[in-house]
């Protein structure tokens, strides 16, 4: 039976080639993964802004699957207005879909934290504009961004094309003065899960990724253990105390 240990619901861009790939290979056997796509071809601030707006309608039609949680799978979505927007974000799709919920970029703070990280260095596929305002995020977030790298890129579907060699490369270009303490690979169209344990042998720090985040953290308040890949899933997953 499909789902017979958890149904996790997925929010992803309409033009997003990535999620539906790495999380169904990465979930253990019995947890199956639903997926409801927003509008979004151009990553740039005013398409993710409209993107947006459509959060509430796709999460009730997530609730008709009934899903044990669910996640809104966009990075810069879901950091685009700062600090606050991520878990007001957080609290609409939870209402809207009637499951505990998780938004990338807040997935992505708390998987920092739980690694203890002061120093990041980012590698992205964005624009600058983009670029900048994740900066901004981190920093407010208390980490420190020694680099942020992006690739200037705008049509989603082109970013859905890089893969985890793509990745790999990106992240060591970054990583090569040693002063970050961790690497972040950001995007959930960015296909990263297979970089993340040769990056962290080569270099000796956490690699984490918008998918593996996000993974690891709808995972965690839907009470599922994951083997998934890098140190991330070496920390225990916590019991979530969404109540409904």
């Amino acid at each position: 039976m499909t789902g017979w240990r958890a149904r996790i619901g997925l929010l992803v861009p309409s033009s997003n080639t990535a999620v539906e790939v790495e999380f169904p290979s990465a979930v253990p056997t019995g947890v199956a993964t639903h997926v409801a796509r927003l509008s979004l071809e151009s990553v740039t601030a005013d398409a993710l802004d409209t993107m947006g707006e459509e959060v509430s309608r796709a999460g009730e039609l997530l609730a008709h699957a009934d899903v044990d949680a669910v996640a809104y799978a966009c990075t810069t979505g879901s950091l685009l207005h700062g600090p606050g927007y991520d878990a007001d974000l957080e609290d609409e799709l939870s209402t809207s879909a009637d499951a505990p919920a998780v938004a990338t970029a807040l997935s992505v703070d708390r998987a920092l934290s739980a690694l203890a990280v002061d120093r990041v260095a980012v590698a992205t596929p964005y624009v600058d504009d983009l670029n900048e305002r994740e900066r901004k995020y981190l920093e407010a977030a208390g980490f420190e961004v020694v680099i942020i790298e992006g690739r200037g890129i705008e049509a989603n579907c082109e970013i859905g094309a890089l893969d985890h060699r793509d990745a790999y490369r990106q992240a060591r270009s970054i990583a090569a003065d040693g002063s970050a303490d961790a690497i972040f690979i950001s995007c959930t169209n960015y296909r990263t899960l297979g970089a993340i344990e040769p990056l962290e042998d080569d270099l000796g720090v956490p690699v984490i990724t918008s998918n593996q985040a996000t993974l690891w953290d709808v995972c965690r308040v839907a009470n599922v253990a994951v083997n998934g890949p890098g140190r991330l899933f070496d920390v225990d997953l916590e019991s979530s105390d969404w109540n409904g």
